[in-house]
């Protein structure tokens, strides 16, 4: 009866149309392919749990908590604990987590998966009880469908449980953590899409006035159809936001995969580089009958990057040398499970004392870590493996017993997965391999997987970095002279031997130490092309007990600089500098620190000064008294030493270029540690999981003066929109949890890691300790 009323009143047919519009504009409203994030809300339990894959499983009692996630880290410290000196004497063991979600009917007809960005270690992952797959690589990222396994409509659930067995201990030479400890996504698409990791980019033919892009995608069909008609449209978007190409192709898929080779031209390319990382978008669609029916975006970069043998590394035509450092996956007291912030600042320290590469060392980091590298201009070596059949010691229970059976698919998915950053420029199959490459077996066994790396990404070379290569004389058996680029860890000379010996070597330092001749192997080497120091940051395991970390990071696990940061950056920057280091004790034995208040200041008579700098002239000048003016060294890049009696007061440096003042540092005697100064390192903070706040204590006299001996317990505590996440400090030696509200200054400092809990308001950190002067510091919550 409505409906006939409705046809009399002739404004039917607008109302009708009006309807029809509004329901063709909800459909394609729907996205093609949508991403869920899947991080939150999880069941854990540590240890394990007969059928607990099951989903009528009742886990009411497991703690209920976020990934990503390392349980490790949690602790405690245990002497006895089987991770022993590699994983840093923290537990391990068997875990599970479990997520129930539900889906909507409208669903049901599109392929899911899951995808898991890693998971530390041995994983198996089940649907409502159905195991869709195992990973032994706690690094790998990988993704499983679970079409056919899902539940949908109201009132139906869904159980995703994750085993997750980190016991086969040791697994590994340093800290890997434990658990889902990166990110979790749910995906679904058409039933024609592009495989995961399918979109391919590159660039050729690179000048000022053009470029051309090209774009492999590769489809997947899975419906019924035997052959399926489709158009691949893909718009290549700008840096400024504009789009700059668009090209689409029409493909037949005969079977279940098909790839579309693409390629577009690009006026006036913006160019990625180390001062101007400017990157570009691929988005690609999938259409069927015109309809979008999957949809993905990638990030890409248009540079040209190559590798000479007698001029070494270039970057758009710039002969640069690459000035690395090495870095393991853990970030001190988060662990592994690294939120990007904290990423963003080790980075933003790092590029601050004039290094522009990083070694992923020795395995496969998280995404967001390769994505920060394309946005914040750092140059990457991608590494696969620590090791392949070999073990390193004869305690090893890591990946050496997985080699055999999955070096191909991992290092497929990884090469798949990381091809499109532009930051990337060579690959790494192996640090220090214990296989025997002094014989066809290990010849075989690198040319397979330097294939492999060419198969999947044809634009990059390959290396992998040699330890002791006159033991395995791979510069005389040929297998130096298979690599694309020859990579070796120390004895700089042999390496600079290697080359000399056969100029059309290409060469790198893939590790090195801090050390004055290890820097002037590359300066003055032309066909050196970089070298990667061991380490950017202290790290967690690769101790001897009661050390738990190892400490030959350029900055503490904090993010605290060490001598050797101050010592590199005059050699790595242009920017002018200067830094002071006096000689502890009187014998001339003791540390060299930065601050004029000996221990022994009573009898503390002769001093003995260093200075770091990269300018012309360094004066010194002790309570406004000139030291003398020195120039520099013979070498560029020695300190600058004096001695003269000490003196309580003020020691000041200042460095000139062309007789002009560029820089100088003061240090003053300190009184007795009377106050807390607080700081932090940004001024607003989000309600994210990726974002987190240092807060950092410093103790000081009552003239703010540094108190670098005051050991201090300080209390953390916030008001407002805030928490304290975790606390930590540079003591390589402190067993203290990580997961708590105090912490021990070491050489007068601490930190609080701080997370907002709000999505708007302010935090008010406050760090108190019995006798000092309370610091306070605020974030806002944006």
């Amino acid at each position: 009866m409505l409906i006939h009323l409705m046809k009399q009143n002739p404004m039917y047919k607008s109302l009708l149309a009006a309807a029809f519009a509004m329901a063709t504009l909800a459909v394609q409203a729907q996205p093609a392919r949508t991403v869920v994030p899947f991080d939150s809300h999880w069941k854990f339990l540590k240890g394990d749990a007969k059928d607990a894959e099951q989903a009528g499983f009742d886990d009411a009692q497991w703690r209920t908590l976020d990934v990503p996630h390392d349980w490790s880290i949690e602790g405690p410290y245990d002497r006895n604990n089987p991770s022993g000196r590699g994983g840093g004497y923290l537990p391990t063991g068997i875990g599970w987590y479990r997520k129930t979600f539900t889906l909507e009917e409208a669903d049901a007809k599109k392929p899911a998966f899951i995808e898991f960005d890693g998971v530390m270690a041995n994983s198996e992952v089940f649907i409502n009880g159905f195991s869709v797959g195992k990973r032994p690589s706690g690094y790998i990222s990988f993704q499983y469908e679970l079409t056919g396994h899902l539940n949908y409509g109201k009132g139906k659930t869904n159980v995703l449980a994750v085993k997750v067995d980190n016991s086969i201990q040791p697994s590994s030479r340093w800290y890997t953590g434990s658990g889902i400890y990166r990110h979790v996504r749910l995906v679904t698409t058409g039933t024609t899409h592009v495989l995961y990791n399918g979109s391919y980019i590159t660039s050729s033919d690179i000048t000022d006035a053009k470029a051309t892009v090209h774009i492999q995608t590769t489809l997947v069909n899975t419906g019924m159809a035997k052959q399926q008609s489709v158009i691949v449209q893909t718009n290549i978007i700008a840096p400024d936001g504009k789009t700059v190409a668009t090209v689409e192709t029409p493909q037949k898929i005969t079977g279940s995969n098909a790839i579309v080779e693409q390629q577009a031209a690009v006026a006036s390319p913006a160019l990625w580089s180390l001062e101007t990382p400017q990157l570009y978008k691929a988005i690609t669609k999938v259409m069927v009958d015109k309809k979008v029916v999957d949809e993905v975006t990638s990030s890409f970069g248009i540079r040209n990057a190559v590798f000479e043998a007698a001029t070494g590394f270039w970057l758009n035509g710039k002969n640069l040398k690459i000035k690395g450092v090495c870095l393991h996956n853990d970030c001190g007291a988060v662990g592994s499970a690294v939120p990007r912030t904290v990423w963003e600042r080790r980075f933003r320290l790092l590029k601050e004392l004039g290094v522009n590469a990083i070694r992923t060392s020795h395995a496969e980091e998280t995404p967001e870590f390769l994505e920060l590298c394309d946005q914040m201009g750092l140059l990457v070596m991608d590494e696969t493996f620590d090791t392949w059949e070999a073990r390193k010691s004869s305690a090893d229970k890591g990946y050496n017993l997985n080699f055999n059976n999955w070096w191909e698919r991992d290092t497929r998915d990884q090469v798949m997965r990381d091809r499109n950053h532009p930051s990337i420029v060579i690959y790494s199959v192996g640090n220090e391999i214990h296989d025997n490459l002094n014989d066809s077996s290990g010849f075989r066994k690198y040319k397979m997987q330097q294939d492999l790396v060419h198969a999947t990404d044809p634009t990059r070379p390959v290396t992998m970095a040699l330890f002791r290569p006159a033991l395995s004389h791979v510069y005389e058996n040929g297998l130096a002279d298979m690599m694309d680029v020859v990579g070796q860890n120390y004895r700089e000379n042999e390496l600079i031997a290697a080359h000399e010996a056969n100029p059309k070597r290409k060469v790198i330092g893939t590790e090195n130490t801090h050390v004055l001749s290890q820097w002037l192997a590359l300066r003055d080497k032309p066909y050196m092309s970089g070298q990667f120091l061991w380490t950017g940051f202290d790290y967690l395991g690769e101790a001897d007990w009661p050390k738990i970390a190892d400490g030959q990071g350029l900055y503490d696990k904090t993010g605290t600089p060490k001598n050797v940061a101050f010592q590199r950056q005059s050699w790595w920057t242009d920017k002018p500098m200067v830094y002071i280091m006096r000689r502890e004790g009187n014998a001339g034995t003791g540390d060299w620190i930065n601050d004029w208040t000996p221990t022994d200041i009573d009898t503390y008579d002769e001093a003995r000064i260093q200075v770091f700098s990269n300018c012309d002239e360094v004066e010194l000048f002790l309570n406004d008294k000139s030291q003398g003016n020195k120039p520099r060294t013979e070498d560029n890049a020695s300190p600058r030493t004096w001695s003269f009696p000490f003196e309580k007061g003020t020691l000041k440096a200042i460095a000139r270029n062309n007789g002009r003042i560029v820089a100088e540092q003061v240090l003053k005697t300190a009184g007795k540690p009377a106050k807390i100064v607080l700081s932090v390192d940004r001024a607003s903070i989000r309600n994210n999981w990726d974002d987190v706040a240092y807060a950092t204590v410093t103790i000081t006299d009552e003239e703010g003066n540094p108190c670098l001996t005051a050991d201090n317990k300080i209390s953390f505590s916030t008001t407002g929109a805030g928490v304290v996440t975790a606390v930590d400090n540079g003591d390589l030696s402190s067993t203290e949890p990580y997961m708590a509200k105090e912490r021990w200054a070491y050489k007068g400092k601490c930190i609080a890691l701080v997370k907002a809990n709000a999505n708007s308001g302010k935090i008010t950190i406050t760090a108190t300790a019995d006798g000092l002067k309370e610091g306070t510091a605020t974030l806002e919550v944006k």
